[in-house]
């Protein structure tokens, strides 16, 4: 009996000291960098999710976080050249001292978190997320190398904060509401929620790389026109007459490419939310994608982070300028009031002005930057709507995907035909403007 419970005990210490060896062995196995990008920007996806911000909103806190982390990380590899210094509004970088170990992924962790903290809300959430993976660079290095990298990281993030503290947003906050207008043609409120405009000021906002939020412009929509043979009426004709015979698969495109981050739902008396990705979280989590196919190191993973979220950024000022400035009436309104008072589109009318379309303004920039970096004819499977929504969708190139993204909106009976391949023009132009200006590498 005596030797049985020994026995006993030798096998629980036996088991007990190999498991710490195995723990020790994994909390000491390198960290792979480029992961701890990807998992950093889906945490931040998952934050705007959270605090429902709205598409061109979101396009902020992504440009200026993943900025945060590509200016921290680019030192790795010291052929990749700073962005921001390119870029309209920031100072001088910092550099790592020379001579001196730094762990430059602890460093992009760190300036892209201490970012986000001050462009989002719900901050505590990331508490734990930074926590654990502090802990785990910890067991990786040594204590001076630990803390110069979060010093560097800091440093790097008070460069990009005191840009972004000056960039108009605060003066975009607390205006008056936008109600649109009564004179035919013009954009208000619609149906069923009647919501004032969303972000109106937002051509207001100082781009990274165009010089103003006018800079691509595009031709003007058809002018309103009560005569049915005008491109004005055949236009709702359009949208109408092609609400009646979407294909199933119309109907999943349109549904695929909602990407509104906060549709109300109304079942009698109740009004509810669902909570889904902006259109830039979905190119967000397609840069992603792409970087893990091309089997992307950390560094250039930080940079396509960085270069599709500037040209979404910029390109949603643009877009939002020409909504604004030409406050053209979405097809609902004229519909309900010219052809059938009865009609709803296929997807909830978003609240702002209809040209251009947003999506296809902001997909085409990101398709073209995304080109820029891994290609023409990049196959890939789309995942990132998967656990949202529980679909996925194959496509050829980023391209093609962006003219999915830019027709979907005329499938869902809330842009016209115009409209979307206008937005698509101003993006393409967007991106290939700040292609143009930027350079990446020595």
């Amino acid at each position: 009996m005596k030797i049985s419970k020994t026995l006993t005990i030798l096998l629980f210490a036996a088991t007990f000291l190999y498991a710490c060896r195995q723990d020790k062995k994994a909390s000491s196995k390198k960290i792979d960098d480029a992961d701890i990008v990807h998992q950093n920007e889906d945490k931040l996806t998952q934050l705007i999710i959270y605090d429902v911000f709205t598409p061109p909103v979101a396009s902020r806190i992504y440009a200026y976080a993943s900025l945060a982390s590509y200016e921290a990380i680019r030192f790795e590899q010291p052929d990749y050249l700073s962005l921001t210094e390119q870029l309209q509004g920031f100072g001088k970088m910092p550099e790592p001292d020379k001579g001196k170990t730094y762990n430059f992924t602890l460093a992009a962790t760190r300036a892209f978190f201490s970012v986000a903290r001050k462009v989002t809300f719900s901050v505590d959430s990331l508490k734990a997320y930074e926590e654990g993976l502090h802990n785990r660079f910890k067991s990786t290095m040594d204590d001076s190398t630990y803390a110069r990298s979060i010093a560097f990281g800091d440093t790097v993030a008070k460069v990009i904060i005191k840009r972004l503290v000056k960039d108009n947003y605060l003066q975009t906050r607390g205006k008056p509401k936008f109600l649109g207008s009564q004179a035919p043609g013009k954009w208000r409120p619609t149906a069923p929620d009647y919501l004032d405009g969303v972000e109106y000021c937002w051509g207001t906002m100082k781009t990274f790389v165009l010089d103003s939020s006018d800079r691509v412009s595009i031709p003007p929509p058809p002018p309103y026109s009560e005569d049915k043979n005008s491109a004005y009426f055949k236009q709702n004709v359009e949208v109408y007459e092609t609400s009646k015979k979407l294909t199933d698969e119309q109907k999943d495109i349109a549904r695929y490419w909602d990407d509104n981050p906060f549709v109300l739902e109304h079942a009698g008396h109740m009004t509810f939310a669902n909570k889904k990705i902006t259109p830039g979280g979905h190119w967000i989590g397609i840069t992603a994608i792409a970087c893990k196919k091309n089997k992307a190191n950390a560094v250039k993973t930080a940079q396509a982070y960085a270069l599709t979220s500037i040209g979404m950024y910029d390109a949603f000022i643009c877009c939002w300028n020409t909504k604004y400035e030409t406050n053209y009436v979405r097809p609902v309104t004229v519909i309900n009031d010219k052809i059938d008072a009865e009609w709803t589109p296929c997807l909830q009318t978003p609240p702002f002005p209809e040209y251009p379309s947003g999506h296809s303004t902001i997909t085409r920039a990101a398709a073209v930057m995304l080109t820029h970096l891994f290609g023409d004819n990049f196959a890939f499977q789309d995942t990132s709507d998967l656990r949202y929504i529980g679909m996925k969708r194959d496509f050829k190139s980023f391209v093609q995907a962006a003219d999915e993204a830019s027709i979907s909106r005329f499938y869902g009976g809330i842009h016209y035909r115009n409209s979307v391949d206008q937005g698509a023009i101003q993006g393409k132009k967007v991106s290939e403007y700040i292609i143009s200006k930027l350079k990446l590498k020595k």
